[in-house]
Parts: structure tokens; C-alpha cells; sequence
């Protein structure tokens, strides 16, 4: 399964998504700072799962319509930040599917994360990582599932990436860095945190539109996943 991640960057590399999704093959399409009113049901064979409501700028998830199936769609508002509460650019920035493979028929989940900018505090990012990976659960306990998207979190990695091990999850960082705008904050923003999943590889593609690079997430799932810890919801 071929998976790609795209901040759109205020919807700017809209127009980009018939090339990507050839070009590379992708079977599914997690998209984040999309105009949601402005998104075609349809892109080169992938089908429209459901995108945001509730936003100004908002998150989708795209299938393969031919292999997969969406039984079930859940979208979540996490905690504010500052930024959120004065600008509103987001209030749902999780955006969970699960998805039937029709050939293999097993199920599992994918969803489009978007956390939170630069201005919050990264304790209120792992809160809302930590909070979207518990919810995804509720789409399916015991599935495999692959949250990709825009974690913004350049820094300090190393202790997301405990963080969200301590959930039972793993965190992917792609081959080389997803942001390049500005010097200062260059870096990986762009990640997938998995439970469930043979992960193969998470490539950063080509620059576009956008100030990030999309990534490409190839993985498949695997059969009866448990995860070693019980999530928490508690602040971090």
C-alpha cells in the first residue's frame, strides 16, 4: 500500500494531486490544509472518504476505490492552541478511516493528522498526538492503523518518538526533511506513527507549491495487532 501525506499549504497545491497520485502510484491521500469546499469527489481512481467540516482549512482522505472499502469515518477536534483560538484556521485536525481491503478482506485504518503550529508548546502537540492515536481505536481496537501528516515537530524528536512508543505505536520519520522555507525552521515536520504495519519505507517527494514536501508512506498491514500499552488521554 502506497500512502501520501500533503500539507497543501493553504490549498495552493491543489492542483498537483492528479500528478502525485499517478505518478506514484498512491492508494491512499491524506491531505491537510485543504479548502474542503473546493475538493473533487474524485482523483485518478481515488474516491473522496470524507474531508472536514469544521474548518477553514481542513483535512481529507482519499482511497482506491477499486480495492478498498470505507465502512467508517470519524473526525476529531483536539485541544486548542493560542493560535487556534484567535485565527480558527482548525478546529478538527484528526481525521480517521477505516478502510475494508476488498481482495484480502481485512480491515484497517488510516488517518490525516494536522497538529498544531509552531507558536504552541510541543506538550500540547504530544497531547494531541496522543489523543488522535487513542481515538483511532475507537474506529477498530485491535486494527493495524497509519496516522500521517503534519506533526510539526522539528525538534526533539527523539522524545516524540518515545512518546508515542510508550502507546504502542511507532514513530516513521521519511528519508530527508519535509520543510525548507525558512532556514531556521527546516527539518522534518512531516511524519506517520504506526501500530500494526510493516513499514518498508516514508520517502520525501519533490518541493511543489507548497513549503512542505509530501511524503510517500509504502507499508502493509499486518495480521492481529496488540498494542503493549493502553493509551492515555492525560496531559503530557
Amino acid at each position: 500500500m502506497k500512502v501520501i501525506s500533503y500539507n497543501l499549504r493553504k490549498h495552493r497545491a491543489v492542483g498537483e494531486l492528479v500528478h502525485l497520485v499517478e505518478r506514484h502510484g498512491a492508494d491512499v491521500l491524506c491531505l491537510q490544509e485543504a479548502d474542503t469546499s473546493d475538493l473533487p469527489e474524485e482523483i485518478s481512481g481515488l474516491r473522496l472518504a470524507e474531508s472536514t467540516q469544521r474548518n477553514r482549512l481542513g483535512l481529507a482522505v482519499y482511497y482506491r476505490e477499486n480495492t478498498y472499502r470505507a465502512d467508517e469515518v470519524r473526525a476529531l477536534a483536539l485541544k486548542k492552541s493560542l493560535h487556534d483560538r484567535v485565527l480558527k484556521p482548525a478546529e478538527e485536525r484528526m481525521l480517521g478511516v477505516r478502510l475494508h481491503d476488498i481482495d484480502e478482506n481485512v480491515d484497517f485504518i488510516v488517518a490525516s493528522f494536522h497538529a498544531a503550529p509552531l507558536t504552541a508548546l510541543n506538550s500540547l502537540r504530544r497531547h494531541q498526538i496522543r489523543t488522535a492515536l487513542a481515538e483511532l481505536q475507537q474506529l477498530g481496537a485491535d486494527l493495524p492503523s497509519l496516522m500521517v501528516g503534519d506533526y510539526n515537530y522539528p525538534v526533539f524528536k527523539e522524545h516524540l518518538s518515545q512518546h508515542v512508543r510508550e502507546q504502542g505505536y511507532e514513530l516513521n520519520l521519511s528519508d530527508s526533511r519535509t520543510y525548507t522555507r525558512y532556514r531556521f525552521f527546516r527539518g522534518h515536520y512531516d511524519f506517520a506513527t504506526s501500530v500494526g504495519f510493516e513499514i518498508d519505507r516514508v520517502r520525501t517527494l519533490p518541493q511543489g507549491l507548497s513549503d512542505h514536501l509530501p511524503i510517500l508512506v509504502t507499508a502493509h498491514p499486518l495480521a492481529g495487532v496488540r498494542r503493549t500499552v493502553e493509551a492515555q488521554t492525560g496531559a503530557a
